[in-house]
């Protein structure tokens, strides 16, 4: 054999070589990009289950009751879906009680729209719970979101103030972990609503109409 013959075999398994090498590098890459997309698209489903579990958990525990203002209707007051968990409507200002009212203490009382409430504690408002960072809940982590409803402590700060009533913490505390983790993700998944409730309100600096 040639030098010339031999040195066209070398080149050509050389070349094999390198096609080879370039075939599985591109194959490789191709399984790490599906690997990729796999592990994202798993993700993403197991956000879409928490959510949708969140706002079953949500909707058949009544938090619409308190939480979201209300449009009035021939069967009463329902949640307006445009502002659901945005909580006590700020340009309401601070309700007033008749003299009356504001002595009688056995009873609880109500705005309308069930997003104020009266009693022994004083008066208090349903919280906003979307995700706004500067109203609502945006800024708070699934850990402070748990920790509040287990400890019943505003931020599950102990020594801060308590969750005030009528919420129930007591009994949404009774929720599992991954019950609390559902809800939470649910309350992030809404829109952003810029809203601005009362805080609580001692029972001596409720304002009283004469």
């Amino acid at each position: 054999m040639t030098l010339k013959n031999k040195t066209l075999q070398l080149t050509i398994v050389v070349l094999s070589v390198v096609a080879t090498v370039a075939a599985c590098s591109e194959a490789g890459s191709n399984q790490s990009e599906t690997k990729k997309e796999d592990i994202t698209e798993f993700r993403q489903k197991e956000k879409d289950e928490l959510v949708a579990r969140g706002k079953y958990l949500v909707t058949v525990s009544g938090c619409n009751d308190c939480h979201s203002p209300k449009i009035m209707t021939p069967i009463g007051p329902v949640p307006d879906t445009t502002r659901l968990m945005s909580g006590y409507p700020s340009e309401k200002g601070i309700p007033t009680l008749s003299e009356a009212l504001a002595k009688d203490q056995s009873w609880v009382k109500m705005s309308h729209d069930v997003t104020a409430f009266a009693g022994p504690w004083g008066m208090t408002f349903g919280a906003n719970l979307t995700p706004d960072e500067a109203t609502g809940i945006g800024n708070w982590t699934e850990e402070v979101f748990v920790k509040t409803i287990r400890t019943g402590k505003h931020l599950g700060q102990e020594g801060g103030r308590p969750v005030m009533p009528p919420m129930p913490w007591y009994m949404v505390a009774k929720m599992t972990d991954e019950d609390l983790s559902s809800v939470y993700h649910y309350l992030m998944s809404l829109p952003a609503i810029s809203n601005r409730v009362p805080a609580p309100i001692p029972p001596n600096e409720i304002k009283v109409v004469k």
